[in-house]
């Protein structure tokens, strides 16, 4: 692990107000799967929430979100632990996300795409998703370090950087400048779902957006 992994698992150690990525700990709950067992899952293990996030694209979000929780099942296990996912032959973990109900629209790519974002938790990140964002000492850091994981961008790693800090309480210096309209009040994203009322205002906000890049295209043609 490179010196500057070090320091920030060093930081995170140190207890740093602001900086725990346990949903449970702090007393807070999520919406984003179907089940109760799935939104219990992203809440207590950092790794499966990192794994949703990934999944959220070209399937529903309430899918991408449960999926973590059915492959924790399927696996045997109580959480999703990286290292055990890196270490599996690539076609046993396809074989898991094909099975149906598929856990994605595109299981063999995603499941690619979730074994390298779980070779990175290990390589970079001592292997727990935690330590992505335990010790980031600003907003621009935290979205900096979401960006580099495999299957994130810049606006995936803005949202989650949202959704840690309005959910979890990972609220680092200036995370509401690094991550944009994200971190405004309102209905954008998943980091503003807190019940089923909020998850139909952010589902009519993203069509609307969807209509009017839509428009603007049409226009320009």
């Amino acid at each position: 692990m490179s010196a500057d992994r070090r320091e920030d698992t060093t930081e995170r150690q140190r207890g740093r107000p602001g900086a725990s990525g346990r949903g449970a700990a702090l007393g807070m709950s999520l919406h984003l799967a179907t089940t109760d067992a799935g939104n219990a899952l992203l809440e207590r293990d950092p790794l499966a929430l990192m794994i949703g996030m990934m999944l959220d694209q070209q399937v529903p979000m309430e899918k991408a979100f449960t999926s973590p929780s059915v492959l924790a099942e399927r696996l045997g296990v109580e959480r999703l632990d990286a290292a055990a996912i890196t270490s599996m032959p690539p076609d046993e973990l396809v074989e898991l996300f094909k099975t149906p109900p598929a856990l994605h629209r595109f299981p063999g790519s995603m499941a690619a795409r979730a074994q390298q974002l779980c070779q990175a938790v290990v390589a970079d990140w001592d292997g727990d998703a935690a330590n992505v964002w335990a010790g980031a000492e600003s907003g621009a850091e935290l979205v900096r370090r979401l960006g580099t994981l495999p299957g994130f961008g810049a606006q995936k790693a803005r949202i989650f950087a949202a959704l840690l800090a309005k959910r979890l309480g990972v609220r680092p210096d200036g995370w509401q400048e690094a991550t944009g309209d994200y971190g405004l009040d309102g209905y954008r994203s998943i980091a503003d779902i807190i019940d089923e009322a909020s998850k139909g205002k952010v589902r009519e906000y993203k069509k609307a957006m969807k209509a009017r890049a839509k428009a603007a295209t049409d226009a320009g043609t």
